[in-house]
C-alpha cells in the first residue's frame, strides 16, 4: 500500500472536471492557461537541435556524478554571455529537471520534519516534493500595492530553529516578480547569520518584461550564504522534452565545498541525465536565441493586450510584475470561483488566484505564452464580463 507521503484522494477537483466535460462536448475552449511552449508554436528544439542528439559518443556510456564536463563548460559560458557573476564548471551539477533539483537539494539539506520556506503566491509544486521527502513547507508573504513587495516580517516569523532553506524564485510563478536589492539584502543576511541556505529558481530568467531587456536579478557570483541556483533547457531553451536541468552553487567556499561533495554523491545515485543531451548541450544552448527572441515577441504582445487601458469598473487590472511568462489579474468585483465562472460562462480557461495561494481577491493567473489570436478573444470575453 503507497505511504503517508502518498496521495490517499486523486478526485479531479470541480474546474478540471469542468473542462473534461466540456471538451468531450466538443465545446472550443481558449486556454489562457497554456504554458508549454512546445503546445504554443514556440518550441526551442528544432531539425539542427534534434540532429545533435544524434552526436555518435551517444553510443557510448562514460557517467560523471556531476555531469560531463563539456556540458558545464557550455553551462559556465551561458552564464558567461549573459553578463553575470563568473561560475566555474566544477560548481555545477546536472540533473533532468529543476523538481529533480528540489528533491535533491532537499536530501541535501533536511532531516525528516525540518522545514523549507517558500513564498506565497508561488507555482504548488513545493510542498509535494517536499512532503516526499518528509519535509515541512512553511510560507512567507508577497504583497501587492502598486507592485509586489516582500513582507520581511512574515518570513522572519515563519523562520524557526528547524529551517534549513529559503526558496527564493525570481521572476516568481506567477507573480512575475523579483525582489528588490534591499529585499534580498534582508533575506541574505538573515539566512547567513542562522546558516540557512538560499534556494534561486531562476528558470524564467531570461524574460524581462517590455519595455526592459535587462537581464533578470540572479544570485550566482560572491553571496554571504550557502546558495544554490537553479535553471535548465525546459525553459531557458524552449526544451521540456529532452529533460537537462542544472544546479549551480554559489556562497562561502566551506560550506559550498560541502554541499557539493553531498550533491555529488546523490547525483551518482540516480544518474538521470542522458548522455545524448549532454553531449548536445553546447548546440541546444546556442538555440536558445532564436527561441527566446520569439517568446519575447510574444510576451510583449500579449501584455501589450493586457495592459490596455481600462476604464473605470473594468473587469480586471493585471497586477504588474518584471518577468516570466505568467500574470495575476486582479477582479475584485467578482466573488466565489471566477475562474469556475469564466470556463462556465464564456469558454475561457483561467487558473484560479487560490491555486497559487494568491490572497488577492477574486484574482485569475493567465499564462503569457497562448497564440496571441486566442489570447486576444480569450482576453476580450475576460472584459465582457460585468
Amino acid at each position: 500500500m503507497p505511504n503517508r507521503r502518498i496521495p490517499s484522494e486523486f478526485t479531479p477537483n470541480e474546474l478540471t472536471a469542468l473542462l473534461d466535460r466540456k471538451r468531450r462536448a466538443g465545446d472550443r475552449i481558449l486556454d489562457l492557461t497554456e504554458s508549454n511552449p512546445t503546445r504554443a508554436g514556440l518550441g526551442g528544439a528544432g531539425p539542427a537541435e534534434l540532429r545533435a542528439l544524434a552526436d555518435a559518443g551517444g553510443a557510448g556510456y562514460e557517467p560523471h556524478p556531476r555531469g560531463a564536463p563539456a556540458a558545464r563548460e557550455a553551462i559556465a559560458r551561458y552564464y558567461e554571455e549573459r553578463g553575470s557573476a563568473p561560475l566555474s564548471p566544477d560548481d555545477l551539477v546536472l540533473v533532468a529537471s529543476t523538481s529533480e533539483a528540489y528533491a535533491h537539494l532537499f536530501r541535501l539539506l533536511c532531516e525528516p520534519g525540518d522545514e523549507i520556506l517558500v513564498p506565497r503566491p508561488s507555482y504548488p509544486l513545493f510542498e509535494p516534493l517536499a512532503s516526499l521527502e518528509d519535509v515541512r513547507v512553511e510560507h512567507y508573504r508577497l504583497a501587492y500595492h502598486k507592485g509586489w513587495r516582500l513582507d520581511l516580517d512574515s518570513v522572519e516569523g515563519a523562520l524557526s530553529s528547524r529551517t534549513r532553506a529559503i526558496v527564493v524564485v525570481q521572476p516568481n510563478n506567477p507573480t512575475g516578480s523579483c525582489f528588490s536589492p534591499g529585499e534580498m539584502a534582508a533575506v541574505e543576511s538573515l539566512c547567513a547569520e542562522r546558516e540557512i541556505a538560499i534556494i534561486s529558481d531562476e528558470v524564467f530568467g531570461d524574460f524581462p518584461w517590455a519595455p526592459s531587456a535587462a537581464p533578470l536579478p540572479t544570485l550566482l557570483g560572491e553571496r554571504r550564504a550557502l546558495t544554490f541556483v537553479l535553471s535548465g533547457l525546459s525553459k531557458l531553451c524552449g526544451m521540456p522534452q529532452l529533460k537537462l536541468a542544472w544546479i549551480a552553487l554559489a556562497g562561502p567556499g566551506t560550506a559550498r565545498s560541502e554541499a557539493l561533495r553531498g550533491l555529488e554523491w546523490i547525483a551518482d545515485l540516480f544518474l538521470s541525465v542522458s548522455t545524448p543531451v549532454q553531449l548536445a548541450l553546447p548546440r541546444l544552448l546556442e538555440a536558445r536565441r532564436p527561441f527566446q527572441a520569439a517568446v519575447r515577441t510574444r510576451l510583449g504582445r500579449n501584455l501589450a493586450r493586457l495592459r490596455e487601458g481600462h476604464p473605470a469598473g473594468a473587469a480586471f487590472e493585471i497586477l504588474e510584475g518584471e518577468g516570466g511568462w505568467s500574470a495575476v489579474l486582479a477582479m475584485p468585483a467578482r466573488s466565489g470561483d471566477v475562474a469556475l465562472e469564466v470556463l462556465a460562462k464564456h469558454d475561457v480557461l483561467v487558473h484560479p488566484g487560490h491555486f497559487y495561494d494568491s490572497a488577492q481577491d477574486g484574482s485569475v493567473v493567465v499564462s503569457l505564452l497562448p497564440e496571441t489570436q486566442v489570447f486576444e478573444e480569450g482576453v476580450s470575453r475576460l472584459q465582457a464580463m460585468r
